[in-house]
């Protein structure tokens, strides 16, 4: 009928708009997701990269620690004498309690002495029933690099002892007129690595660190223990067989599925993979790794990707129903307006433009909203992610400045102990002319090198173990020495010098000895880096009581100082002035947080007459109670 054409038509009209929004719709979801997808998977590439580096400066932290002290300790004269005379039970005894003395102070798992040929003669757990004692090694390759390349290291499981480690090798080399340098055996430390595992225990992604051969040997996830990385080529396999890298531990495999990269913002890469579970199902990974060439290993973080993809998946599934509520809501208007429109043609117009204006108003303030929830989330998770690495952070800020200390204290230990064989050699000549007066003077000058060597080993012990958390009374003037102790050989280094006022000598704070010591390192040797340049190398570090109970610690340079654009952002982890691969930017962090904790104030003035100073604050203690 034509009465019925003009709803007939508007029906088919209303039908074919709803496909239309049904086809929209599922376009728009499928793309949301997609970018929500893509958008998860590179945050948490960030987040894998920042657990990334953490994990690869705590071990090259560590593995600095041990890095020289194998060359160092293969100079002792108790061990070359061993090695001269391998058949002589009282310098073997010798060698073993000074070898097992030596691995206790240091924190080593073992140290072992081999001669030429490969047999162990000496080493730490001499008393022990599994010891190394009688042991023939050559067929590790840390021996045969160390005589032939001067040094050695390689990671593998103990033949004798069954336990993992990291062996760094030196040559024992002793000189001949006629002959010259003869490397009569190798000197080698085996290092430990539990303890950095076992702090990995807790994170969700998996660590994982592999061999040259790609078998994973260290892991928060035990399972993966002994394992390939997918499969392994035959040569492969040969080489771990021929070193005897895992002794008689089984090596089995992960099985990869399937392996795509994701293409990174800059020149950060992650890789997706998917690996068989013991269901018959699938798990995918997202991974990130680095090389440490030092030690021929690879370090990768391995972050499931599940959550990512189910946050996604409710994000567009939340982005459908918002589009179905809005389009069901926009009918339902529209046909209002219609209904309004036949019954008032005259105020037409008017109640158009109205209801469009009522209609945008809630628009803007819903979007609005959102994008306020979303801020607030975003900081509610950077915040949790930000507690989550502090610790970690302080960490590896430390393990990395000890590494580094390490290596340059080197020159501080070879210089006494080289003295030393000077005086001794001097000694035996004026014994022979009979010349005892100066034979007793050389043997006082060999006991002053002793005793330096001695100091300088203790306060490189003391800073490179574990602080204790709890708070206590810590006398400031043994912290300074001791700080004065580490830092010489970097003072005389850089040609500066170190003026300290104390207006008591027993001022004595709230804090941790060994933290406190950490802040005025990490204070020093940024004051010595920002004077490189100056004219006036001098720093002064001045300690006095001020009001309310504290202690302030005033250290200024005569440096550049800080342009005020930077002061904001100093104490912020990972910011740094200093040159690529001169710094993590973790120092100045570090100091302000442990500060922090021991309820005092961090902060940067200006120098009158220019430069840099850093006031810290603390609460003044008792002595009575002071512990370390």
């Amino acid at each position: 009928m034509p009465g019925t054409r003009g709803p007939r038509i508007r029906n088919l009209g209303l039908q074919a708009l709803g496909l239309a929004g049904v086809a929209v719709a599922a376009v728009v979801t499928a793309l949301v997701h997609g970018h929500v997808t893509r958008s998860n998977l590179h945050d948490l590439r960030e987040r894998s990269l920042n657990t990334l580096r953490l994990t690869e400066a705590t071990l090259r932290g560590q593995l600095l620690r041990f890095d020289r002290l194998p060359g160092l300790l293969a100079d002792e004269r108790t061990i070359r004498a061993l090695l001269l005379r391998p058949g002589d039970p009282g310098l073997a005894d010798q060698a073993n309690r000074y070898l097992k003395d030596t691995a206790t102070r240091l924190g080593a798992s073992d140290l072992y002495l081999m001669t030429r040929d490969g047999e162990t003669i000496a080493a730490s757990n001499y008393d022990q029933p599994q010891s190394f004692v009688g042991g023939n090694f050559a067929f590790r390759p840390y021996f045969r690099d160390a005589l032939t390349q001067g040094e050695g290291r390689f990671f593998a499981l103990g033949t004798t002892s069954n336990k993992r480690g990291y062996y760094v090798g030196a040559p024992v080399v002793v000189y001949d007129r006629a002959a010259g340098p003869q490397a009569l055996g190798v000197l080698v430390i085996k290092v430990d690595l539990d303890d950095i595992e076992r702090a990995w225990a807790g994170n969700d992604p998996r660590i994982i660190v592999t061999d040259p051969e790609g078998i994973v040997f260290m892991s928060n996830r035990p399972d993966w223990l002994y394992r390939g990385l997918g499969r392994r080529s035959a040569e492969d396999m040969a080489r771990s067989r021929a070193t005897r890298r895992y002794a008689g531990q089984e090596v089995g495999e992960i099985p990869v599925v399937a392996r795509r990269h994701l293409d990174g913002r800059g020149d950060a890469g992650a890789d997706l993979i998917w690996v068989a579970t013991e269901g018959g199902g699938e798990r995918e990974y997202l991974a990130v790794q680095a090389q440490m060439p030092e030690a021929d290993w690879t370090v990768m973080v391995l972050s499931a990707t599940a959550a990512a993809r189910l946050d996604a998946l409710v994000f567009a599934i939340a982005a459908l129903l918002a589009m179905g509520v809005t389009g069901t809501g926009g009918m339902l208007v529209w046909q209002r307006r219609r209904q309004l429109a036949e019954r008032l043609a005259v105020q037409q117009a008017t109640q158009a433009e109205l209801e469009r204006r009522v209609t945008a108003r809630p628009a803007e303030l819903a979007r609005a909203n959102r994008a306020l929830e979303d801020e607030v989330e975003e900081r509610i998770a950077a915040e949790a992610r930000l507690r989550e690495t502090q610790s970690e952070l302080i960490q590896a800020g430390k393990l990395a400045a000890l590494g580094q200390m390490s290596a340059a204290l080197s020159h501080e230990f070879n210089q006494p102990l080289s003295a030393a064989r000077n005086y001794a050699e001097n000694a035996g000549l004026f014994l022979a002319r009979g010349d005892l007066a100066e034979v007793e003077a050389n043997l006082g000058r060999i006991q002053e090198m002793i005793d330096r060597t001695t100091r300088i080993s203790r306060h490189l012990r003391d800073f490179a173990r574990k602080p204790d958390q709890a708070l206590r009374p810590v006398a400031l003037a043994p912290t300074i020495a001791a700080v004065q102790e580490l830092l010489g050989w970097r003072l005389r280094q850089a040609g500066a010098g170190l003026i300290v006022e104390l207006d008591d000598p027993d001022l004595t704070v709230t804090a941790g000895a060994v933290r406190l010591q950490q802040v005025l390192v990490n204070l020093l040797t940024n004051a010595l880096d920002a004077t490189a340049d100056a004219a006036d190398r001098r720093l002064h570090l001045q300690a006095r009581r001020v009001a309310g109970g504290l202690v302030e610690l005033r250290l200024g340079d005569r440096g550049p100082g800080v342009p005020a654009q930077l002061r904001e952002r100093i104490f912020d982890p990972f910011f740094s002035t200093k040159e690529v691969g001169k710094g993590l930017g973790l120092g100045l962090s570090i100091s302000y947080n442990i500060v922090s904790d021991f309820g005092g104030a961090l902060e940067l003035c200006d120098r009158p007459g220019g430069g840099a100073e850093f006031v810290v604050r603390l609460h003044e203690a008792d002595r009575e109670g002071e512990g370390t």
